[in-house]
């Protein structure tokens, strides 16, 4: 058993599986039930443990985890003593963690570019069911399929929902596809007649989807990916100062976007859903001043019935699900406290990330920041980096990220007497 568990074999088919289960995750639940996908993520995780223990001589215990990752889940399960409702923040937490479990796993034991080449078969895999369904429910049956929530509008040019449950959803996960299939092509990971239909596909699907929000993760990826091309390409001793110069563009281009705020949201024809989000984030606020160090205790996605949740909605005659925002809601659930050590997870490992794609020659170490900066820029509009894929994906980038770039790594060559390095190519 233990030399199954700890095979190349199971590696890959354990990060398959597992990426299936959360990407797919709505389809799963839909289809089945909430108890049959929770089964499905228990099991995963218990495997994932016990491949883990298996491979633990490849291992150092301090390097398992991000320390802010530990802490930001350490917040959370202590929110239970000051939440509203004890068990559900249990599951709320149990959810949490179980993601977190599968990112970590994976993050042990398959490297960047193994990752990446998973994570582009899935959702190739994933983008594709989903452009069938909605050719069927849209074009050959032109009904609606419910339980999928997919509402057959293909034929008239959107918006669609594949088989995510929105379309906010699966534009996310669009940007997310582009990005790796963009890496697998420019890593000759896989041919060009996979490589660049799987591109079309994803940026169809993500035109489609008619999000609002897919547009600015295009231009802010778009912005990213052709610094960090200007940083790769720059000499050497030049880097720093090209770093520095690319820093103040940015600050400078974010309170120009600021300062023209209306007129932009004007042109991208999002009033309405900005709207509303900014009228559910100032009452949130309000909730926020009752508890602002703390916060109402760990949920995840809003529970129904749960207070402050179920008044906030009342407030605003909505039924909204989640804050809108992976900040704000952050911030609603464990207060100032538990929003710092969020950014901290998240800031920490785009800086760690970036510094090793500028200075590395192979273009996948890319993949980790663009990633993480999806992330960081679609928290602005939607929690989806709270639960499920999102929060995958950020741990995942998070534990990437400090595999290369961490204190933990002296620490563990002056145990060893080695001299710390980078990893060689992967």
């Amino acid at each position: 058993m233990s030399r199954l568990l700890g095979s190349v074999e199971m590696a890959r088919a354990y990060t398959l599986a597992a990426l299936a289960a959360t990407f797919g995750s709505f389809a799963i639940e839909q289809m089945t039930s909430s108890t049959t996908y929770a089964t499905i993520i228990v099991i995963l995780c218990v495997l994932g443990v016990a491949i883990l223990f298996v491979r633990r001589e490849e291992l150092s215990l301090l390097r398992l985890a991000p320390s802010s990752l530990l802490a930001f889940l350490a917040l959370a399960l202590a929110s239970m003593i000051w939440t509203t409702d004890r068990s559900d923040t249990v599951v709320g937490w149990i959810w949490t963690f179980g993601f977190a479990v599968l990112a970590i796993t994976i993050g042990h034991i398959r490297d960047t570019l193994q990752t990446v080449r998973a994570i582009g078969d899935t959702l190739r895999t994933l983008l594709l069911v989903s452009l069938g369904v909605e050719i069927l429910s849209g074009i050959l049956i032109d009904v609606p399929i419910s339980f999928l929530a997919v509402e057959g509008n293909l034929a008239i040019g959107g918006p669609i929902q594949g088989i995510f449950g929105t379309r906010n959803m699966l534009g996310f996960i669009a940007v997310i596809a582009l990005i790796t299939f963009f890496i697998e092509w420019r890593t000759q990971s896989v041919i060009a007649p996979i490589a660049v239909p799987s591109i079309a596909l994803a940026g169809f699907l993500a035109l489609v989807s008619a999000s609002p929000t897919v547009l600015v993760l295009a231009v802010a990826v778009g912005v990213v990916t052709a610094a960090l091309t200007i940083v790769r390409h720059a000499p050497a001793a030049h880097r720093n100062l090209v770093q520095w110069m690319l820093g103040a563009l940015a600050v400078a281009s974010l309170v120009v976007a600021f300062a023209f705020r209306h007129p932009i949201i004007a042109w991208m024809g999002a009033g309405s859903d900005f709207s509303i989000r900014a009228d559910l984030w100032n009452k949130i606020l309000d909730f926020v001043a009752i508890r602002p160090l703390q916060g109402w205790g760990w949920f995840g996605p809003w529970q129904r019935g749960e207070y402050p949740f179920t008044y906030i909605n009342y407030l605003l005659n909505n039924q909204h699900q989640t804050a809108l925002n992976a900040f704000f809601d952050v911030l609603l659930q464990l207060g100032i406290a538990g929003l710092l050590l969020f950014l901290i997870l998240g800031g920490v490992a785009l800086i760690r990330s970036w510094l090793v794609a500028s200075v590395r020659h192979s273009v996948v170490y890319a993949w980790t920041p663009l990633v993480l900066v999806t992330l960081a820029v679609d928290s602005m509009f939607e929690s989806f980096t709270l639960a499920g894929a999102g929060w995958f994906m950020l741990v995942l980038c998070a534990l990437r990220a400090g595999q290369s770039r961490s204190w933990r790594e002296n620490i563990d060559a002056a145990n060893t007497g080695a001299i710390p390095t980078l990893r060689p190519q992967e």
